[in-house]
């Protein structure tokens, strides 16, 4: 995906923030005031997005010798870490709003939510081709939860039209808090993992180990990490005892290896250390235990 598209979303986030607060104050709504400054966190958080893409694409120099990658990561742990904050006073402010409800106009909260589920919907589907990426996930769950708060805003507003009952704006308020909060936690958790070396999903020490166990001469793998990082680019590094043999037969189990991990488990970039068969370890085995051949 091109950084360009986070550009024009960073600027019709910004439109949208303008439209809300005048909305919000216009209308005497806390859900959009409160929805307004949900919006505006998503302006940095594009900022910060578009600024880990630029710099994921450079390559490895000498000072980051494995690259970029992993500002996106960093990107997406800084977002989510802005957005738990954020819920935490979007539900205090609702709180203290229903415990003192405002008439609201409901007409502004109406077709202001209208103009927003729009541009919150746009984007949306503009990033979902990036799911996958974690920093680009932040913001798609950021701008769902936006787009699905605009609904809320607009079905309440419908409610309160006829009903009249004020509680129902701050109560919007309250669970638009609760959904960023839920939203969030689990991208601080995920991009956690990553920047403390976290195994990927997709490559298990156990499973790992026995894979490489069945390539022709390895009789042993131990002291294997397997770490992330970030995005779809993961790395690993082990040791393997094999036979005593002639250098170009151990650079072909390496290149098998390396090929039956880049296959199997998405590693892209592997360090395989191999040692003669028999000798006694030097050092305690660490993640996993030996695993020999049956």
């Amino acid at each position: 995906m091109s950084p360009s598209v986070l550009a024009w979303a960073m600027v019709a986030t910004l439109g949208l923030v303008v439209a809300e607060v005048f909305g919000g104050f216009l209308g005497r709504s806390v859900a959009l005031l409160n929805d307004a400054v949900h919006n505006l966190s998503d302006v940095p958080a594009l900022g910060i997005s578009w600024l880990a893409m630029r710099w994921a694409q450079r390559p490895a120099d000498a000072e980051k010798t494995f690259g970029y990658h992993r500002s996106g990561t960093l990107a997406a742990f800084t977002n989510a870490i802005v957005l738990v904050i954020l819920s935490l006073w979007l539900g205090y402010e609702a709180i203290d709003r229903l415990r003192s409800p405002h008439q609201v106009v409901e007409s502004w909260m109406i077709w202001t939510s209208i103009a927003a589920l729009i541009v919150n919907g746009g984007i949306t589907l503009a990033l979902v081709r990036g799911h996958s990426d974690l920093n680009l996930r932040s913001i798609l769950v950021h701008n769902f939860g936006d787009a699905l708060s605009n609904i809320a805003i607009i079905v309440g507003a419908v409610v309160i039209q006829y009903t009249h009952a004020a509680w129902i704006d701050p109560l919007l308020g309250l669970a638009i808090g609760l959904l960023v909060l839920y939203s969030s936690i689990g991208i601080l958790r995920d991009s956690a993992h990553i920047l403390l070396e976290g195994r990927p999903k997709c490559a298990g020490v156990e499973e790992v180990a026995r894979a490489i166990l069945t390539i022709e001469n390895v009789y042993e793998v131990h002291d294997i990490h397997i770490w992330s990082l970030g995005g779809s680019h993961n790395a690993l590094s082990c040791h393997a005892r094999v036979p005593d043999m002639h250098m170009d037969q151990c650079e072909k189990i390496i290149a098998a290896i390396r090929k039956k991990l880049a296959e199997d488990f998405q590693i892209e970039h592997s360090t395989v250390q191999l040692e003669r068969a028999g000798l006694p370890a030097s050092s305690g085995y660490v993640m996993p235990e030996p695993m020999r051949k049956n």
